[in-house]
């Protein structure tokens, strides 16, 4: 009794938490006092092929022991993988509150520990080019992780806990995509700093005046409902007059938004710093959240080297990226080598619909009539509405029509699915400014929502990060030997 009732207090401290140091000490003691530690020593499991993964561990000991060198790169080289022996499966992370299996966590410390030691130091028969050139090439082949935010109107406040949990941990994307709300936030947190972002997750100035009333007349007539111009004011003030070049030059960070043109014969576009670079952050976000009805399309603004603003193709206009890709996972992943996703889905026309990682994964018999059916009714739904699309002429009817698609036949998931716990509260906030109490209610219920995952996506992210830092800090390196050796410049005068 005294042990069911201390594991009943600690969860209610779990759902309580105010930050993940409190929610990660809780949860630990949790897994300790429910036996969940046994798990993680035990390296047998259905889930995963623990044998290669610990083959994989012990001969990157053994070549480190030995010191060497060229057959530990060589195993690096070929023997990574993101994925190695199913070690991201989310059954792997949904039993422990901290961590997962044991020898999965000293699998990617060793794999970082023999990284860090390449980089760090020199050795004979290897230059300082093919360090380089190892690391750039064994990045490319394994992948970078990459953050999508759905739109959802205010409840796309909740994407604000989640990327603070996230940079708090080191564990923030590089690479971050949204459409709509989800834009918003993914310009906002590519366009500042890291410095700059910690006084940003505090709202203070910037978590009002973002919606306003257009009047009834003004949306029957095609005007939209809310006051375009109230989100445009709010937008270059809260992200600046920054092109996708200039935010990317400023904080390393890729931000991609998801557009759809108003016109039939256009595609919808993926903007960032290599498809669209002189196109301003604001303007394209502006576009991004263009629902409609609820906003009017919006013409797209460039910015020449002169600071010269300019329409972008004037004669195209533009409206929510929804509308046509929600979550574009196919076009990140052939433009920044993406095969990681951490997918925040808010939209409350979406969530309420969505499994767990564990009902979808699910392999016992009685699961798969409901999902025969379900994945029935959404092959005729989505043939349906395609060939409703093709025959409607009417703009405003399409774009309806193509919402609607979307929604039947979009994947909403990502190797980590994040998304809040609706109640009826939360549909009488979606278009109303938050007020600072409610701000931070949206926020941590964010935050709240992503500590659990912060295992599994640190255990993906880490060899990533650490490429990439062993990367920059070769680079640099090279800089500075080049900054030595460059001669002193003789004025010669005639």
């Amino acid at each position: 009794m005294l042990l069911k009732k201390k594991i009943s207090e600690l969860q209610r401290a779990l759902d309580h938490a105010q930050s993940y140091m409190e929610w990660e000490q809780v949860g630990t003691e949790l897994d300790a006092l429910t036996g969940l530690d046994l798990w993680k020593i035990d390296n047998t499991s259905p889930d995963y092929n623990y044998e290669l993964i610990r083959d994989q561990l012990l001969t990157l000991r053994g070549y480190m022991k030995d010191k060497q060198i060229e057959p530990l790169m060589r195993q690096l080289r070929v023997g990574l993988h993101h994925d190695l022996g199913n070690m991201g499966n989310s059954r792997l992370y949904g039993r422990a509150h901290v961590g997962t299996k044991r020898l999965i966590e000293d699998y990617v410390d060793q794999v970082c520990t023999c990284l860090e030691y390449i980089s760090n130091n020199t050795f004979d028969g290897i230059s300082f080019n093919d360090k380089i050139t190892f690391f750039e090439d064994t990045e490319r082949s394994f992948g970078q992780p990459a953050l999508m935010l759905s739109g959802g109107a205010t409840l796309g406040l909740f994407h604000i806990g989640v990327t603070k949990a996230l940079h708090e941990q080191g564990l923030l994307p590089k690479v971050i995509s949204g459409s709509s709300a989800g834009a918003i936030m993914a310009a906002m947190v590519g366009s500042h700093t890291d410095a700059e972002l910690e006084a940003m997750y505090e709202g203070e100035g910037w978590y009002s005046d973002a919606w306003r009333y257009n009047g009834f007349l003004n949306g029957v007539t095609g005007k939209g409902f809310a006051q375009q111009k109230q989100l445009e004011t709010f937008l270059r003030r809260n992200i600046g007059e920054y092109t996708f070049e200039e935010a990317f030059a400023r904080t390393g960070r890729h931000v991609n938004v998801a557009v759809s043109p108003v016109h039939q014969h256009q595609r919808a576009r993926l903007m960032n710093e290599l498809t669209s670079p002189y196109l301003l952050l604001w303007s394209t976000v502006l576009a991004s959240c263009a629902v409609p009805i609820l906003f009017p399309p919006v013409t797209l603004v460039s910015k020449d080297k002169s600071g010269a603003y300019s329409p972008y193709m004037p004669l195209e206009q533009w409206v929510d990226g929804s509308v046509k890709s929600d979550l574009p996972r196919q076009r990140l992943m052939r433009m920044y080598n993406v095969n990681y996703f951490v997918a925040v889905q808010v939209n409350p026309h979406i969530v309420p619909f969505m499994e767990t990682d564990k009902k979808r994964q699910a392999t016992h018999l009685m699961s798969w009539p409901q999902r025969a059916v379900r994945e029935e009714i959404k092959f005729h739904a989505s043939g349906t509405l395609d060939f409703l699309r093709s025959q409607v002429t009417n703009e405003t009817g399409r774009q309806l029509l193509d919402h609607v698609y979307n929604i039947v036949s979009q994947r909403y998931y990502g190797n980590v699915t994040i998304t809040p716990r609706y109640t009826l509260d939360h549909y009488r906030h979606m278009l109303r400014d938050p007020n600072k109490d409610r701000w931070h209610w949206f926020r941590l219920q964010g935050e709240r929502a992503t500590w659990p995952m912060i295992s599994m996506i640190r255990t993906h992210s880490r060899i990533s990060q650490t490429l990439t830092s062993s990367i920059e800090h070769l680079k640099h390196q090279r800089q500075r030997r080049q900054d030595d050796r460059a001669p002193g410049l003789t004025v010669v005068r005639k």
